[in-house]
């Protein structure tokens, strides 16, 4: 635990003249809870000056970095109020030596880790197995890292001595994602990055790719492009065909109202009982007045009439120029009439007034 005098010994090397050590630490430290359980900041004084940072290392490949490798060290970070975090990142002989090949070299990853905001210092080259040297060295307190083992070709677990030592610190990793998860989608979706890339101005030599391989996906994007441009049309297809039916309906709806007014005033004029056929009965009635006389109606009781003077509209009045005696007869004649006539119409006038 922490009162491990490998521990006490990096901890006087630090020079620092105000260490506390508990002579019971059985009664101060949560023995039950095994070796990986952080200690408390009460704990931590036992040892540590409060005047000082403690100093947390944290170490990995940190090859791609992302999220995941953010939030351990931000977690790291965290771990106290006032924490020097101290950054070690393996180098490309030995991660490829001991875990495999990575995709960015290790300057890449040094850069990277540089730039992380929790990050207060990195150490290049970083050995895979913590030494009790190293840890002098760079005056490590605590040991941030999941808790998971992570095993070598020497040990199951290379963080087991620190565990055992009290100076570990385990961390929680982020679920879904890890380098790992990164590589396995690239290679999941190896041909569209392929020809993403093909199409971006890469050679198919600085891909890896075989000139048939590359024909193949030149093909297959030219395809693509002719089903995108399908797709397009259709789309827009299909809005042309929804303006114009909405456009139909409107306009149908229009026309049927204006048919419907149409008829309407049509039917009131040359309907049944449109206005038309008033006018022509109003029209008839006048005329039959105006040409047939009226009668008296025969249960009115007859009187003597007065004889009244003839009456005769001046434009049966005709003047004309001395003629043979046949034509003279027959002007005479005429005359006759016309004074019949004009004495009925003066008749039916006095029939008016009574």
């Amino acid at each position: 635990m922490l009162h491990n005098e490998a521990v006490f010994t990096a901890l006087r090397a630090h020079g620092d003249t105000h260490l506390h050590v508990d002579t019971q630490p059985e009664k101060s430290f949560r023995r039950n809870e095994g070796p990986s359980v952080v200690p408390t900041k009460a704990e931590v004084l036992l040892i540590v000056s409060a005047d000082r940072p403690v100093r947390v290392y944290a170490d990995g490949i940190f090859d791609m970095f992302h999220s995941g490798h953010a939030r351990a060290l931000m977690q790291a970070k965290c771990l106290f109020p006032n924490t020097h975090l101290i950054v070690g990142v393996c180098s490309d002989g030995l991660t490829h030596k001991l875990k495999g090949f990575t995709v960015m070299n290790e300057d890449e990853r040094y850069d990277a880790i540089s730039h992380c905001r929790y990050v207060d210092e990195v150490v290049r080259n970083a050995p895979w197995t913590l030494t009790p040297e190293f840890l002098t060295k760079h005056r490590i307190d605590f040991v941030a890292h999941d808790d998971i083992p992570y095993c070598s070709a020497d040990s199951d677990d290379v963080y087991k001595h620190i565990k055992e030592a009290g100076m570990f610190a385990p961390t929680q990793r982020t679920e879904g994602i890890s380098t790992s998860d990164v590589i396995t989608r690239i290679v999941r979706d190896y041909d569209v990055y392929v020809r993403r890339n093909l199409q971006r101005g890469y050679t198919a030599k600085e891909l890896n790719v075989s000139f048939i391989n590359e024909k193949k996906y030149n093909l297959q994007e030219r395809v693509d492009k002719v089903k995108k441009k399908v797709k397009d049309v259709e789309e827009k297809s299909k809005e042309f065909v929804q303006k114009v039916e909405e456009k139909s309906i409107d306009l149908i709806q229009k026309w049927e109202e204006k048919s419907r007014e149409f008829i309407g005033n049509f039917l009131q004029m040359f309907g049944p009982e449109g206005a038309l056929k008033h006018m022509l009965k109003e029209g008839k009635g006048r005329m039959l007045q105006a040409i047939s006389p009226r009668h008296s109606p025969s249960s009115s009781p007859t009187r003597e009439r007065s004889p009244s003077p003839t009456f005769r509209l001046p434009f049966f009045t005709k003047t004309s120029p001395p003629s043979s005696p046949s034509s003279h007869h027959s002007s005479a004649l005429s005359g006759y009439t016309y004074a019949a006539r004009g004495l009925a119409i003066s008749e039916d006038e006095e029939d008016d007034e009574d």
